[in-house]
């Protein structure tokens, strides 16, 4: 398989010491990165696919390259397993330059979206194809091959073709091929695209404790927000070549940079408006759908400044109708009065768009803590949607 790591006489990794490995010493050789990649750039034609990009990933991390269609992310994957080369920058692994290196030589192995598998050859041999062509010795194949569908628990399966398997053992074997020359990075290219929500989310957990258990770098590549959020330590959102965020799942939801960031990721509900006042950490701004919202910021804003102000529905709360001044609602200090313009039932949660006096539609997303729909909203019923100024980020456009 193209793409593997030559390095095929690593110790047998022991799980359970692997999973009780203490955190490295926070020095200047631990904090460097296991993967750096500088000012890369790609072009097909005339297109720029991926655009003066600069990323560092440690050892050990489970890394996830999030964004829309087109926007780079599955380019810059192969360039990192050398199917593609960059036309500037350099791609960094332990130190090496690598760009230059073929794919079957570099440390790195990567897991296909549609898997690649040998359909004339059985799940042993799908595994133990690359060690083959690295001339690896029959037994030390052998023993490897056992220690790989033990892994992926595929046990009694060995003689069977992929065509006798399912999805998730088709997936299962992909994965033990990539891991069975012992990559130092394994990249996984939309590896659950092709299973149903149940098996996406089982495999989802199977991924990160065999990730967890090897100690080893995955990268993952996906356009799946929910995926990319449960898996991933860190995230990079790309849009058109580019990283425009990169954090930790909460910290992107929570604290978006920009406003394509807070768009894109999840659910949000958007105010346009202007800085007026800015007084003990709490910026309030000027907005044309929502009147006047204060949101804590510790940031010092010019007056006239053009921000957004970013709500996830959940931080919306409803009452119904009544007077602003409420007992125990005195934290509510921004309060917008509606209609109750749809109601979605999903289960756990309840979506309520609410159409504000002022025409804009407004989410908030309820969760059903009880069985009894005792604090529901009707349609065409007045509510009052409120947050309070820590519920909001302010983001400048």
């Amino acid at each position: 398989m193209t793409g593997e790591s030559p390095n095929i006489d690593t110790p047998k990794i022991d799980k359970a010491a692997a999973s009780a490995r203490p955190a490295a010493p926070a020095d200047a050789a631990a904090d460097m990165p296991l993967l750096r990649i500088e000012g890369v750039t790609k072009n097909f034609g005339s297109f720029r696919a991926v655009d003066r990009l600069s990323l560092d990933i440690k050892a050990g991390e489970f890394f996830a390259l999030l964004g829309p269609s087109g926007c780079g992310k599955t380019t810059l994957l192969r360039m990192l397993a050398g199917f593609e080369t960059p036309d500037e920058g350099r791609i960094l692994l332990g130190g090496r330059d690598i760009a230059p290196v073929l794919p079957h030589e570099r440390p790195v192995n990567m897991m296909f979206q549609n898997y690649a598998l040998f359909p004339h050859l059985s799940v042993r041999d799908n595994i133990a194809f690359g060690l083959k062509r690295a001339g690896m010795a029959r037994a030390a194949i052998d023993t490897r091959v056992g220690e790989m569908v033990a892994l992926v628990r595929l046990e009694g399966m060995e003689r069977r073709k992929p065509d006798q398997l399912s999805g998730g053992q088709r997936q299962r074997v992909a994965l033990a091929r990539s891991l069975a020359r012992r990559p130092k990075v394994l990249l996984l290219d939309e590896p659950l695209a092709a299973l149903d929500k149940k098996l996406r989310e089982s495999t989802q957990q199977e991924l990160m404790e065999l990730q967890r258990s090897l100690g080893m770098t995955f990268i993952v590549v996906t356009h799946d927000q929910e995926e990319a959020m449960t898996m991933a330590t860190r995230i990079g959102v790309m849009n058109a070549g580019r990283l425009e965020q990169v954090a930790t799942p909460r910290d992107l939801y929570e604290a978006p940079r920009s406003r394509w960031v807070a768009e894109f990721v999840g659910d949000v509900n958007l105010f346009d408006g202007e800085v007026v006042s800015h007084d003990h950490h709490r910026l309030t701004i000027a907005t044309r759908d929502a009147g006047n919202i204060v949101v804590a910021e510790q940031r010092q804003m010019v007056t006239g400044t053009a921000v957004s102000v970013a709500i996830r529905p959940e931080k919306v709360k409803l009452w119904h109708h009544g007077p602003a001044s409420d007992a125990g609602h005195s934290h509510a200090v921004n309060r917008l009065a509606g209609v109750v313009a749809d109601v979605s039932y999903l289960g756990g949660s309840t979506v309520y768009r609410i159409k504000l006096d002022s025409g804009t539609v407004v989410r908030s997303s309820m969760t059903n803590t009880t069985r009894l729909d005792i604090h529901t909203y009707g349609v065409s019923q007045r509510v009052l949607a409120w947050f309070t100024p820590d519920d909001g980020v302010v983001l400048e456009r």
